[in-house]
């Protein structure tokens, strides 16, 4: 037997979005389909428990400090950070630049982990306010790109029908049929290259960390902007590849995995 003022609850809670940040009780009420009195009735017990906060001026609502909080503890109590967190600082120490692992949702990426070097240099200049729990479009990032491109073809299919292909940066992938030709280089080398795409100036790398079935349960990258390491992106990949491999392989052994060959599908 469920609970109906919880599920409503969760309901109206689930109503708030990116795209929807602040809303009204008759938003509210009409995306939950009730009525504007029982919709107030929830939102007050929420907003009293700190799930939803009313700005005294426009009397619209906000998700609370209390859902930040849940967010923030279910992402630190997954596996996949607790196991990659070290691996991901010893790669950011020996690289100097940003490391970082993101799980897909969607055709979005969602940062769940972030490590930057603490010998300063490089890795603070390009920050893009990222941090654990950000979202960035799947296409225009490397991390997505290994995400996307270990998808089965199906599921692949349904998630870029829901792209959006803006451009996000000045050699950003617009079309699909070249995004889908890029994905499968992915596929095969295991390692994707972003120059350019989400930002001008940055570039990033990413490769695949595996579970201990195989599949293919987050990406791991490391980025690096023009303004403080300005050559070819072929030597970017050639200083970075092979730290950035040992990394994706050493967070996949503690998830179990045991496969000799990270490219390989999943």
């Amino acid at each position: 037997m469920t609970s109906q003022s919880l599920e409503r609850g969760l309901l109206i809670l689930s109503t708030f979005s990116e795209a929807r940040p602040i809303l009204g009780i008759a938003d509210l009420a009409r995306s939950a389909g009730l009525n504007k009195s029982t919709t107030y009735r929830y939102v007050a017990t929420l907003a009293k428990l700190g799930y939803v906060q009313q700005d005294p001026e426009t009397k619209k609502y906000s998700l609370g400090p209390r859902v930040v909080d849940l967010g923030f503890a279910a992402i630190n109590s997954m596996e996949i950070t607790r196991v990659a967190a070290r691996h991901l600082q010893a790669l950011s120490d020996e690289t100097g630049y940003a490391a970082s692992m993101a799980v897909l949702d969607g055709p979005d990426i969602v940062y769940v982990e972030r490590r930057r070097s603490g010998r300063g240099g490089g890795g603070f200049a390009v920050d893009l306010n990222l941090h654990v729990g950000s979202r960035l479009p799947a296409y225009c990032t490397s991390m997505g790109k290994v995400l996307l491109a270990f998808r089965e073809p199906a599921a692949l299919r349904a998630l870029l029908d829901r792209t959006d292909f803006a451009r996000r940066g000045p050699r950003t992938i617009t079309a699909r049929e070249q995004l889908v030709s890029a994905l499968e280089r992915v596929r095969q080398s295991g390692i994707a290259v972003n120059d350019e795409e989400l930002a001008p100036g940055l570039r990033s790398l990413a490769a695949p960390v595996r579970d201990r079935s195989g599949n293919v349960v987050a990406a791991i990258n490391i980025a690096v902007h023009l303004t403080t390491w300005n050559v070819p992106v072929d030597s970017v990949v050639g200083r970075l590849e092979g730290p950035l491999r040992r990394t994706a392989a050493e967070i996949s052994s503690g998830l179990g995995f045991r496969g000799g060959n990270l490219c390989s599908s999943s």
